[in-house]
Parts: structure tokens; C-alpha cells; sequence
């Protein structure tokens, strides 16, 4: 365990640990391989993880991580601002851009509804999406095709129309596969998923 180091060296395992995917081995082996590296990499490791938290920010308009507000795809005069794709966090835009098929702009709900989990429609950043729907002709529901990514899908098709009835809300075609998350499928995959999208 870590409390066999000296009292940085546990601090830092036991902050390392709190990362997804670290286990108490791994958080070691970064721990030893930073205190083994040269201190201007240890600082510039520190400076980065200070300068995120100081300068990031969720844009005002589609709530994507950014260091400008609005962000760059809200801002953008080539992107239409018609479609927007409503995604579960900032990485699946990512991968919706690797396919270069996509030119509309999205909207991060960072999280879907888990009634087990105690997320509800409040806990997740639906609100300034309706308020984007005078000005979009199109949603694209790309939630992932786990159970909690189509209960969420299915809850904001349901609002979407009942705020604008004319509304075309569409849903990625299942491309991607059940029970998996959207942040691993492949360019062709995602851009099956978009291409075969379908009215929801």
C-alpha cells in the first residue's frame, strides 16, 4: 500500500489514484516515473494541470470545454448552426469530427439520465439547449445505445417536440454498437451512425 513511502511520495499516489482507470499499482509506477524525471517536467506537469483548471470552461452556448466564450464551433461562419448534435460529453465530439461528415455544431449534456444513479433531467445541462431552438431546424439525438444513452434520448425527443413541434429529431443510426459507448467506435462506424441517422 502507499502508506509504505515517505509522506509526498504517498500523497502524490493516493492523488494519482483518485484518476479513472488508476489503480494503486499504476498510480506507483506515474508517481516513481515523475519523481524519476527532471524537475522542469514535474513543473511543466504542474503548470499544465494548473493552467487547465484556471483557463477551461464550459461555453455558455453548448457547454463543450473551452478556453473561449463562446466556443469555436458556436462561433464558427462555416458550421451550420441550423443542426445541432446533442452528445453525452466533450470527447464524443471528437469523435464525431474524426469522420469529417459532420458540419452542424452540438451540444454536451455531460452525463445522460440514470434513475438508479440519481441523475435526473435537472443534473444534466439540458436548459440552454431549448433555448438554441428557435434558430435549429434539426437535433440529432448521439447519446451512446447503452440503456441509460436511449432513456436519455428518448426523454429529450419526447421535450424537443413538445417545445417545438416542427422540430426534425433524428437519432444516430445503431452503427455503433448496443451497450457500447460512443467515445470508442471507429471513423466508419461513426460515420455509418450519422450517415444512417433516423427520425426519433
Amino acid at each position: 500500500m502507499a502508506d509504505r513511502f515517505a509522506g509526498p511520495m504517498t500523497r502524490l499516489i493516493d492523488e494519482l489514484r483518485k484518476l479513472p482507470g488508476v489503480g494503486t499499482r499504476s498510480a506507483q509506477r506515474l508517481a516513481f516515473h515523475i519523481l524519476r524525471s527532471p524537475a522542469e517536467d514535474a513543473e511543466a506537469l504542474a503548470t499544465a494541470i494548473r493552467e487547465l483548471k484556471l483557463h477551461l470552461r464550459l461555453c455558455s452556448v453548448c457547454n463543450n470545454i473551452t478556453d473561449v466564450d463562446p466556443c469555436t464551433f458556436c462561433t464558427s461562419a462555416v458550421r451550420d448552426q441550423r443542426v445541432v448534435c446533442v452528445v453525452e460529453e466533450p470527447t464524443n465530439i471528437a469523435t464525431i469530427e474524426k469522420t469529417r461528415g459532420y458540419n452542424g455544431v452540438y451540444h454536451v449534456l455531460h452525463g445522460t439520465l440514470s434513475p438508479i444513479g440519481g441523475v435526473g433531467p435537472e443534473q444534466l445541462r439540458m436548459a440552454n439547449l431549448f433555448t438554441r431552438l428557435a434558430a435549429v431546424d434539426e437535433v440529432i439525438l448521439a447519446t451512446s445505445p447503452t440503456t441509460e444513452g436511449e432513456a436519455t434520448a428518448g426523454y429529450l425527443a419526447l421535450e424537443l417536440r413538445k417545445t417545438k413541434p416542427a422540430l426534425k429529431v433524428t437519432r444516430i443510426a445503431t452503427g455503433v454498437p448496443a451497450g457500447s459507448d460512443i467515445e470508442y467506435a471507429d471513423e466508419v462506424t461513426m460515420t455509418r451512425a450519422m450517415e444512417g441517422r433516423r427520425e426519433f
